[in-house]
């Protein structure tokens, strides 16, 4: 499902059945899901292009309700969907998915908690789900890309190295793990790399695989604690294929 019509070849070339729908159109929703009536619903929307945090929490919101109400209404009884690893209460260690959610958040974070647990309220309605909770992603076509959102800050040294945690997860593995969650447990996952640091030692190491000047250092950290993936590692024997940003951003 894509709800620009631009994208359609795109999804085709890659052997599926396109469908151009936006998913603020409630009842083309629940039209099309009706129609369609499929085994399981994999929720991967996002609206990150340009940067704007309330649209993003909007679809969240939104969006996934729409999703949701569709699949009671077509009979659907598998859904999985993406979350965040970032969205935990502030730590001093990896979150675990039995750590809660940030939901005393002051804004502007405030905006994208909000957001997820919406999401993820409304997804635990249908029976058999799974809430994948990924690090933040890096690699092709993402804002971390050589192309990208944050390769550009960096370069014009606009992003400082401070003392907050971040997990990270390439795309690939984001792909992968969207398609093995089909047989896991109902839940929350995080879906994140092995090895949570801080931008001390991630960003350096990023920057120089842009050729990019060495980052200076601000002091400070929110509690940005990263997450850990031992469950997904444990419990259904999930190896990222990229398992450290230190290998990944090289690629």
């Amino acid at each position: 499902m894509t709800r620009s019509t631009e994208r359609k070849p795109f999804i085709q070339a890659m052997g599926a059945k396109a469908i151009v729908v936006d998913a603020f159109d409630r009842e083309a929703i629940l039209s099309v899901v009706e129609e369609v009536r499929p085994d399981v619903i994999i929720h991967q929307l996002t609206s990150l292009s340009n940067g704007n945090v309330e649209e993003n929490a909007s679809i969240r919101m939104e969006g996934t309700r729409n999703l949701v109400d569709a699949a009671h209404a077509a009979g659907v009884r598998r859904f999985i969907a993406q979350s965040i690893s970032w969205a935990y209460e502030p730590g001093d260690h990896p979150a675990s998915e039995e750590v809660s959610l940030d939901i005393n958040a002051p804004m502007p974070r405030k905006t994208t908690i909000e957001g997820i647990t919406a999401l993820e309220g409304a997804v635990a309605e249908v029976p058999n789900h799974v809430i994948l909770r990924y690090g933040t992603l890096y690699g092709p076509n993402t804002w971390y890309d050589k192309n990208g959102t944050m390769a550009e800050k960096v370069l014009l040294r606009q992003l400082h190295a401070n003392d907050g945690v971040t997990s990270f997860l390439h795309v690939e593995d984001a792909a992968n793990a969207a398609l093995l969650a089909l047989e896991w447990s109902t839940g929350p996952v995080n879906i994140v790399d092995n090895e949570p640091a801080a931008a001390t030692h991630w960003l350096p190491v990023y920057a120089d695989s842009l050729q990019a000047p060495v980052p200076e250092y601000q002091p400070g950290n929110r509690g940005e604690r990263g997450a850990s993936n031992a469950k997904a590692r444990n419990n259904y024997g999930w190896e990222p294929l990229y398992p450290t940003w230190r290998d990944g951003f090289t690629k």
